[in-house]
């Protein structure tokens, strides 16, 4: 790896706060970043624009503020990203993607090797990352807290991952072992293929929502629950039976509305 590569990998790394409200959180956050190393910010749609509060709590990082990217849409947000991960305290919902903190840290590290671009996602301060959000990520991450008090602020959150991404960072800068295990991940996590990117992918579940819609599979009672599924689907390394059957289902609806304009 040339070392101009080598030195910049952290920067194909997007830190994605999604829908924060609080200025001053998004100042911490670009302070726990500043410290692990990152520099890339995404604000996707804030309810609050970056003011003197987020410079004040910044304490020094606030370049990483002037230099943030101000997303209206999650298509927006993740735009050229191929790599999707999504800070979520839901553990079963989601367990098949599911990643610990340091698994995730590796992760990052070896897409950015591959020349992947990352998006790790936070959602707001009051709910997380909404189900649809979390539907576009390819794998999610949970911190296990104390689970008698696992309330994490944002800030905190950010601090927690991206010191996992230096560790990993700093482990593939280290000795030989360390870098296999970087690569290791790489081979188990990492298709060879050309990914899509995050607004493909939206731009995909969108395109495919009209169609069941022009096809009759989907209607106003169960469009958003079958689409979730729809959109899990796609985001699996393997099909179940469930998924199958709402497979087979799309193609049965498409089979009858041909068999109607013939």
């Amino acid at each position: 790896m040339n070392q101009i590569f080598q030195d910049n990998l952290l920067e194909m790394v997007d830190i994605v706060l999604v829908n924060t409200s609080h200025p001053g959180n998004i100042g911490s956050a670009a302070r726990a970043m500043k410290t692990m190393g990152l520099s890339k910010l995404v604000l996707a749609y804030p309810e609050s624009p970056v003011d003197e509060q987020s410079y004040a709590l910044a304490a020094g990082a606030g370049e990483i503020l002037d230099n943030a990217r101000v997303a209206s849409t999650l298509s927006e947000a993740l735009e050229d990203s191929t790599v999707i991960i999504g800070a979520s305290a839901r553990r079963r919902t989601y367990e098949r993607t599911l990643l610990e903190p340091q698994e995730a840290g590796a992760l990052i590290v070896a897409s950015a090797l591959e020349g992947r671009k990352v998006s790790l996602m936070f959602g707001c301060e009051r709910t997380g990352l909404t189900n649809e959000e979390l539907e576009v990520c390819h794998y999610h991450v949970t911190i296990p807290a104390n689970p008698e008090y696992s309330s994490l602020n944002l800030a905190m959150a950010v601090q927690v991952l991206t010191y996992e991404i230096r560790q990993a960072y700093l482990k593939y800068l280290g000795t030989d072992p360390m870098k296999e295990e970087i690569v290791h991940t790489s081979e188990k996590y990492l298709d060879k293929e050309q990914p899509a990117s995050g607004d493909e992918i939206i731009g995909f579940h969108q395109h495919l929502e009209e169609v069941l819609l022009l096809t009759g599979f989907l209607h106003e009672n169960n469009r958003g629950s079958i689409m979730r599924k729809i959109k899990r689907i796609f985001s699996r390394p393997y099909l179940t039976r469930d998924d199958v059957n709402i497979l087979r289902g799309i193609l049965s609806s498409v089979t009858r509305t041909v068999g109607k304009t013939k």
